[in-house]
């Protein structure tokens, strides 16, 4: 999450709310979200993704993003060069879909690690940048 990336720290923090959010991830979107508040500036982002990341007004780029982690969380099978050729077409790099696809992969695998050991968030986490 924090290495050098062609992704942004916001975006990458935008795939983990979004990936979060399909797995109802308790631990994950409270701690993301609140990220992604921060880092935006913008309050009501984080929320918009946690409930239906459509609904936010994100440029192209952020929205093909989003919707290859969706599907890559709800259905990886599926997933083909079509996909990638939609991440290029947006001016993602291979490299971008490398990111993104470890970004999704490793919340993917994260949420259910938090969901079986019930682990919660921190309270301050609730409040932050609101």
């Amino acid at each position: 999450m924090l290495e050098h990336s062609g992704l942004s720290k916001l975006e990458r923090e935008m795939i983990a709310v979004v990936v979060s959010s399909i797995n109802k991830c308790f631990y994950c979107l409270t701690a993301h979200g609140a990220a992604v508040r921060q880092l935006s500036g913008d309050p009501k982002l984080g929320e918009m993704l946690v409930m239906n990341w459509r609904v936010a007004d994100l440029p192209h780029r952020q929205r093909a993003m989003l919707a290859f982690a969706e599907k890559m969380t709800r259905n990886s099978s599926e997933i083909g060069e079509f996909d990638r050729e939609a991440l290029r077409d947006a001016g993602f790099t291979d490299r971008d879909i490398w990111d993104i696809a470890n970004v999704a992969g490793f919340f993917n695998m994260t949420n259910r690690v938090a969901s079986a050991t019930d682990m919660r968030p921190n309270d301050g986490y609730h409040a932050q940048a609101r």
